[in-house]
């Protein structure tokens, strides 16, 4: 019993839908297509260039003169990799970049907010990262902040451990780690179609007019006897045609009272 009501009620919402579908789909295909054409607008590719640098002041020598592996100062360098990453994003470097590449056009604010650094867990090794809207300033600002450290830090904490891996290069098609996403517009066509749904049944619920023979049956109670059908206007005026037919050939003619 339960399952035919639930049966009977389904197939009212799918006559609802059904008859409300253009209302669904232009509002969908409006939806869809804004969100599409305003994330496109947008969206702004984000390009990345990094150096590697490494902290490598960990050969000593023995009495005898041969070099050996100071295990004692590669914990003391993984260490100050925390404290590099903190001194690079600080004005006593940044600064310095600005006075020797003018050519960035970039203040010490603006290089401190597209720059990271990162240390490699466990390991000596420390990545400096830019990142910007043209890959050709993210190398150059990466470079550049890279040189300036590794000349200022031996003045700054009287060491002289710091080795550059290797350098930004530029690239003929560098790629943007910010991929453009349809997620925006897939949850867009979603939201637009139960919104659309919904906005079809409210609209027939809030209809009280009579529409069909099982209409009146149910407000009346009453069996329904006959049914005017709706005639448009074209169908009238073909009607009305066949109703007089002009006879081909009769002439007009007019009478006198003799």
């Amino acid at each position: 019993m339960w399952g035919k009501i639930m049966e009977i009620e389904f197939k009212e919402y799918f006559r609802v839908v059904m008859k409300r579908l253009w209302l669904i789909i232009v509002f969908v295909l409006i939806s869809t297509i804004t969100v599409a054409i305003y994330s496109t607008n947008t969206y702004q590719p984000i390009y990345q260039a990094s150096n590697k640098l490494i902290v490598n002041q960990t050969v000593d020598q023995d009495q005898i003169g041969r070099e050996q592996i100071d295990f004692g100062a590669i914990g003391m360098n993984i260490a100050l990799i925390d404290t590099y990453k903190e001194i690079i994003k600080t004005p006593a470097i940044m600064d310095k970049v600005v006075q020797r590449y003018p050519d960035l056009n970039l203040s010490a604010e603006q290089l401190i907010s597209i720059v990271d650094v990162n240390g490699i867990n466990g390991t000596q090794l420390m990545t400096i990262i830019a990142r910007h809207s043209s890959y050709e300033k993210a190398a150059k600002v990466v470079n550049a902040v890279t040189d300036v450290f590794k000349t200022e830090i031996p003045k700054i904490l009287k060491v002289n451990n710091i080795a550059i891996l290797n350098e930004a290069k530029m690239l003929n098609n560098p790629r943007p780690v910010n991929k453009q996403s349809n997620q925006y517009i897939l949850m867009s066509f979603v939201a637009s179609l139960v919104i659309g749904i919904g906005v079809a049944l409210l609209l027939d619920s809030i209809d009280d007019t009579l529409k069909s023979k099982e209409d009146i049956r149910l407000v009346f109670e009453l069996p329904t006897l006959a049914v005017i059908t709706k005639v448009k206007p074209k169908e009238f005026k073909s009607a009305k045609r066949k109703r007089n037919p002009k006879q081909v050939g009769e002439k007009p003619y007019a009478t006198t009272n003799s």
